[in-house]
């Protein structure tokens, strides 16, 4: 009962995502070939909802529902990992044609076949947790 809450959260952010588009492949790709502004523009309301949440949870020292102070750890400046990461990131999602939120999204719309693209997902995560200590981060 403890975790309804965000099921239902979970519920509604793929009911907003599938009803946005923002699960299409056809959209995915009309993106990457830069034919449309349809993605870029969920994507940048996205990204300025998320400047003024980090912004508002600095300005006003909000806390978790727990009651305690949220704390945001500085990240790291190195340029190149970014770029290698966000290359990496853009390539899978250009070929997979989702990002890793829709991809559990699109089970639920019934799009089986990114069972796979999941199952790989998930390799590639288990993968990096093996060679973690040898990357340069």
């Amino acid at each position: 009962m403890k975790f309804l809450k965000f099921l239902f959260v979970g519920i509604f952010f793929g009911i907003v995502l599938v009803k946005s588009e923002a699960v299409s492949w056809y959209r995915i790709f009309e993106m990457f070939k830069f034919q449309s502004f349809h993605m870029y523009g969920i994507i940048g309301s996205a990204v300025t909802l998320g400047i003024i949440g980090i912004f508002l949870i600095k300005r006003l020292n909000l806390k978790s529902t727990e009651g305690n102070p949220i704390t945001l750890a500085p990240k790291n400046k190195s340029v190149a990992r970014y770029i290698l990461g966000g290359t990496i990131f853009g390539l899978g999602w250009a070929l997979a044609g989702a990002c890793p939120g829709p991809m559990y999204i699109l089970i639920g719309v019934g799009v089986f076949p990114i069972l796979i693209v999941i199952a790989a997902a998930m390799l590639g995560t288990f993968v990096y947790g093996l060679v973690r200590n040898r990357l340069p981060h």
